[in-house]
């Protein structure tokens, strides 16, 4: 049978649509593949060379025959009767000591005291509520009017009957170990304390609205800086219906400055470039974030866009299982570049000092890698994992070097990304935000509570001391309780 020019035609067109259907079925595996990973899976990015760990295992069988018998002898020390054991873990001494006597069931009459033996064992009881009392002495004046009495002390909110100390624990509960309003409210009833659901949820809204200008205190502080690395993750929030089910996907835009330690959340209803416009727009210096196409427009005279390395890595690592030897050619080079970081972090290595060693050991790995990737740019389909991997760091290069000529930059994002993982851990307690506003009043307190973190500053007696303070305390001198 011949085949008529319209048959070849026809035969050809399916002949590509089979292939493009192969190929996107491909890419459909491997997306679902990597999202059982991340569900799943080990969650560490980790890459270990397979030389570093290949062992001598291709040993000769030996016939039985040829097996003979010897005795072996040795010598062992003996032990010297001390374990090895290094003992229990020392208490803190600044925890308060509750002393039990025990005294022998013997009678000791007329015995001689000759010492104690003392062991400290750490206990627990569930946190107790009390009731703090201001007694105000009431004087009255028989030969004038009126009557003379203390005044209260200011309160971070007026009339209610939660202190400073129990406000600070409830926002704590829930923004630090991410423990819903509502589990908080059935922690009080069984200890008898019944707090309605609409007074709790009031109690946290104005202790943040209280905090707005200590947040605008910080959000100038570390937008005055030179370098900041951003990253965006998203948050449900509810619309004007009040259902889930009709929730607006919003976004925490964040910012970090590695070298203050402060990081800075903002909310904006969508992931479009305008919020980040908006915070940026007087920023001047580095600004490092992901690949997202949002960030590009900021790569201009006044700022100066990077790239994350680990990104780069990350689709190299994706591409492994189909394309084993470029892909961890890729990662053992990239290996050497974290090695480079590491020893820099470990010697606590000056700016300067991390520059220089930057250039002797990461700047040959660095040309030798972009050779590479110019080099096999062709042996591959951009549209296959490798290709993809490729193009991305090829594409991007410039951006990637830029780390390797400043000692302050660094390698990747990581430092931002860490600092939204609470808000990942967050996400599946309290699922969603009651509104935009509440949103935007989340980020305040993420970016307070996120920065003692980075400060090593214990959040809970940082909060309740401002919050015992701040009614007081002089506009001027916010910045003094920054963490």
């Amino acid at each position: 049978m011949i085949e008529t020019p319209n048959l070849l035609l026809e035969n050809q067109q399916l002949r590509e649509e089979n292939q493009k259907k192969d190929l996107r079925i491909s890419k459909l595996e491997k997306q679902l593949e990597q999202l059982l990973r991340t569900i799943y899976g080990n969650k560490s990015e980790k890459f270990i060379d397979p030389k570093q760990i290949s062992l001598p295992l291709d040993v000769t069988a030996v016939p039985t025959s040829e097996i003979k018998e010897e005795t072996i002898t040795y010598k062992r020390k003996k032990s010297s009767g001390q374990s090895n054991h290094k003992g229990r873990l020392p208490i803190p001494d600044h925890l308060k000591r509750v002393d039990v006597i025990l005294s022998p069931k013997e009678d000791v009459t007329g015995l001689v005291k000759i010492g104690e033996e003392i062991t400290e064992q750490l206990e627990y009881e569930p946190g107790n509520l009390f009731v703090k009392r201001y007694i105000r002495s009431k004087y009255a004046n028989p030969q004038g009017e009126g009557i003379i009495i203390a005044p209260l002390p200011s309160f971070i909110i007026d009339k209610a009957i939660a202190g400073p100390g129990l406000l600070a624990f409830i926002v704590i509960q829930k923004y630090v170990d991410h423990l819903p309003l509502y589990r908080q409210i059935g922690q009080f009833k069984r200890q008898g304390i019944e707090i309605p659901s609409s007074t709790m949820s009031d109690w946290v809204g104005m202790c943040l609205k209280e905090l707005t200008p200590l947040y605008k205190i910080l959000k100038a502080k570390i937008l005055s800086g030179n370098y900041l690395q951003a990253d965006e993750t998203p948050i449900k929030v509810l619309d004007q219906k009040g259902t889930p089910h009709n929730s607006h996907r919003g976004y925490y835009w964040v910012y970090r400055d590695p070298q203050s330690g402060l990081v800075l959340f903002d909310y904006q209803k969508g992931r479009s470039r305008e919020g980040p416009s908006e915070i940026l727009k007087d920023f001047e210096g580095y600004l490092q974030s992901d690949g997202y196409r949002a960030y590009e427009s900021f790569d201009k005279n006044k700022i100066k866009l990077i790239h994350c390395m680990t990104h780069a890595r990350r689709y190299f690592d994706w591409s492994r299982k189909d394309y084993r030897a470029p892909s961890e050619y890729v990662l053992t080079e990239l290996q050497k570049l974290y090695a480079v970081e590491k020893q820099a972090r470990e010697n606590n290595f000056t700016h300067e000092q991390r520059f220089e060693l930057r250039q002797k050991d990461s700047m040959p790995v660095l040309k030798s890698l972009h050779t590479w990737l110019k080099e096999n740019s062709i042996q591959y389909l951009p549209k296959t994992l490798i290709g993809e991997a490729i193009c991305y760091a090829l594409n991007r290069w410039e951006k990637l070097m830029v780390y390797a000529n400043d000692g302050k930059l660094e390698i990747d994002n990581n430092l931002v990304e860490n600092s939204i993982r609470p808000i990942a851990i967050g996400r599946k307690n309290y699922l969603f935000a009651g509104s935009h506003d509440a949103a935007q009043r989340a980020a305040m307190i993420y970016s307070l509570l996120g920065t003692c973190k980075l400060k090593g500053v214990e959040p809970f007696q940082w909060l309740k001391n401002v919050f015992e303070v701040l009614p007081d305390w002089k506009f001027n001198r916010l910045e003094e309780l920054l963490p």
